[in-house]
């Protein structure tokens, strides 16, 4: 499975941004997708995922109320609103895809796409 992230960009706070994941290859395989952010010098922290194959949705406390994650399985993207955009949701931004029905962790993710940087600007 291969997947792309895009969407980043600078957006001053109080903005709004949405991410796109294109996933390609052995989609069929995917459980549940999920987006990571990783700010500099920190952790790569949890944000949000999705059931591949439902409508369950997780959310970092960080986020929950200000994003929202969607899928379109027909056209294998998956999808991060992001509101109300403050400096602290500064990083990058991956895309990530688990075979797991587990909860979704980053240790549980099997795959990774490549980041895109979004910037909050106060």
């Amino acid at each position: 499975v291969q997947l792309q992230a895009s969407g980043g960009g600078l957006v001053q706070a109080g903005g709004s941004l949405r991410l796109s994941c294109a996933a390609s290859g052995r989609t069929f395989s995917i459980s549940t997708m999920a987006w990571f952010r990783q700010a500099p010098g920190k952790e790569r922290d949890f944000v949000a995922a999705i059931r591949w194959g439902g409508s369950r949705t997780y959310y970092g406390d960080s986020v929950k109320g200000r994003c929202t994650i969607s899928r379109d399985n027909a056209k294998n993207m998956v999808y991060l609103q992001m509101n109300s955009l403050k400096p602290e949701d500064t990083g990058v931004y991956y895309c990530a895809g688990s075979t797991s029905p587990g909860p979704p962790t980053a240790a549980g993710m099997d795959y990774w796409g490549k980041g895109t940087l979004v910037t909050v600007s106060s």
